[in-house]
């Protein structure tokens, strides 16, 4: 049962989403960016007597909120093109001999990515879109290996719902989404932060975008909501162009009535007059790679699952290389 605050709340927060006109009704179309994006990986001379050498890059995939147009390879190697799972893909470079010149691989994309919008966050009276069902919905059900779903973890999420009164689970949602805005702080010092522990993070209540959403997707599975995670890389909202240093991360939930709702907690906490925009909503400043964590390459690689795969990974005789990085975008577009 949607109380009165809660109802008030919803509508409030609809109105405030950009597209969205009285009582949530949609005025305009989603924004979207078309940019180029150019990535470096240069992987240093392994060390003597390596005998194998393997390196594996994410693709930014098509799906529903990004086209991907024109990708170029440029590799002095031999490469193929892998599929992963939940839609990932993959370049993966195994040299016939191992290289004693750093190898460098560039890749470019012509992408453009569209503002990720579900009116049915914020308007629970409107009719659910029917969507395919996801076939990997028992796995956003599951633990991962630093989001445990333990008796702990169960009764914190208990708490903050039953503390807001929720009783549906798009308002379970929303309590556990609001909790973790108001709760953690966006602060990357000391060391613990990025690896999207949710111990860590429920303790130290502070960290980066994947500190908060483990706590996110964390309790919203504990409580029976399916929940997934996705990374790739920001874009500053200024059209242009420029160097991206880092990665960011955001997240989904599932419920019957709305389909999967975008939520990113982390840009909320940093632009607190975005916060009813971020529930329901992801920007289009950005681009996906991949989607999940604990992570296993096609080929697999030899060292375990990777938390999360954002950046370029390499092997030396089955053994972690290190790999420099750059990322470069050029707006082509401005809409």
């Amino acid at each position: 049962m949607i109380t009165p605050a809660i109802w008030v709340g919803l509508l409030g927060a609809a109105a405030h989403l950009p597209g969205l006109g009285a009582l949530g009704q949609p005025a305009a179309a989603p924004r979207s960016r078309t940019f180029v994006l150019a990535s470096t990986a240069t992987v240093p001379v392994p060390p003597a007597g390596t005998k194998t050498l393997d390196l594996w890059l994410p693709l930014p995939h098509p799906d529903a909120n990004q086209d991907i147009r024109d990708l170029k390879i440029e590799s002095p190697v031999p490469y193929k093109i892998e599929k992963g799972a939940f839609g990932n893909q993959m370049l993966h470079l195994q040299p016939a001999t191992v290289p004693t010149a750093p190898l460098v691989v560039k890749l470019t994309a012509q992408i453009t990515r569209r503002e990720h919008l579900n009116l049915r966050a914020n308007a629970p009276t409107a009719k659910p879109a029917k969507e395919k069902t996801d076939p990997d919905l028992a796995r956003w059900l599951a633990p991962d290996r630093l989001v445990p779903l333990d008796p702990h973890i169960h009764e914190q999420a208990e708490e903050v719902v039953a503390k807001a009164n929720a009783k549906t689970p798009l308002e379970k949602a929303r309590a556990i989404y609001e909790h973790v805005v108001s709760t953690v702080k966006y602060d990357k010092t000391g060391q613990g932060w990025g690896r999207g522990d949710i111990y860590y993070a429920c303790d130290a209540r502070r960290g980066n975008c994947t500190d908060f959403h483990a706590i996110v997707i964390g309790y919203c599975r504990s409580l029976g909501i399916p929940a997934r995670f996705s990374i790739g890389l920001p874009l500053p909202a200024e059209r242009g162009h420029g160097e991206i240093k880092g990665y960011h991360c955001w997240a989904e939930f599932f419920t019957p009535e709305t389909g999967w709702v975008p939520v990113d907690a982390s840009e909320a906490a940093k632009n607190p007059d975005k916060r009813a925009y971020f529930f329901g909503a992801h920007d289009e400043n950005r681009v996906e790679f991949t989607r999940g964590r604990d992570i296993e390459l096609t080929p697999k690689q030899a060292g375990p699952p990777l938390n999360y795969f954002v950046y370029p990974y390499a092997e030396a005789d089955g053994q972690p290389l290190e790999v420099a990085r750059k990322y470069e975008y050029s707006d082509i577009t401005a809409q």
